[in-house]
């Protein structure tokens, strides 16, 4: 199986572009932060305080997560609900940052995203797939962008599906879990040391996937 891994920070162009590098190679994509959203939002639904480690261990033994694929979409399903839409609301995103803080919360999902990788040609992307996830990935890719920069993507995003978020809010926000991604103990936000990094901050879409694709087709 060939398996390539994306990292980077939030709003740097992860999800982007492993969607279009799937779509190119006709190959599976896995959004390993959803499922870290999802486990948030199963928090958030319960009433669980995220910096309690015990409850959230607790609430995470019940629950129900899947990954479907619906025409080479990926669905996430929790509890037998698609929260696919749901997981993307904006408080959902600093929650699933520190739930990911947790070790027994990222084993679990970290199982379940080796055991797809280990079926499937597939892109991963995340903060920690080619550190942790898979180490002997084909390809790394670690993106990065401003912070400036990310937060006026992330309101982009947000205003387009009607929400307003102030940027002075998100910039702090995405400062926020910056540093609480790239400090946490165990497998944190970290650039692979065989990583290829790609600077998105002032690319194009266009211009970050045909460096990206120039770097997938020497595996095919």
């Amino acid at each position: 199986m060939i398996n390539i891994a994306i990292d980077g920070p939030a709003g740097s162009g992860k999800s982007t572009l492993a969607k279009n590098v799937a779509h190119k190679f006709n190959i599976l994509y896995l959004d390993t932060g959803a499922m870290y959203r999802a486990i948030a939002l199963s928090m958030k639904n319960n009433n669980i305080d995220v910096e309690n480690e015990k409850s959230v261990i607790e609430q995470l033994n019940k629950i129900n997560l899947e990954i479907k694929y619906i025409n080479s979409v990926q669905h996430v399903l929790l509890d037998g609900r698609d929260v696919t839409k749901d997981i993307r609301a904006n408080d959902i995103s600093m929650l699933a940052s520190t739930v990911s803080k947790i070790m027994l919360v990222r084993q679990k999902l970290v199982e379940m995203q080796r055991e797809i990788a280990a079926k499937n040609d597939c892109v991963l992307d995340g903060r920690d797939i080619g550190t942790y996830v898979l180490p002997n990935a084909a390809l790394k890719i670690f993106l990065i962008a401003t912070p400036e920069i990310r937060a006026q993507r992330r309101k982009k995003e947000l205003t387009e599906n009607g929400i307003n978020v102030e940027y002075e809010v998100l910039l702090n926000e995405i400062k926020a879990r910056d540093l609480q991604d790239s400090s946490r103990d165990f497998a944190p936000l970290k650039q692979a040391d065989d990583a290829v990094v790609i600077d998105t901050s002032n690319n194009t879409i266009e211009e970050t996937f045909k460096k990206a694709v120039k770097l997938i087709t020497k595996l095919f």
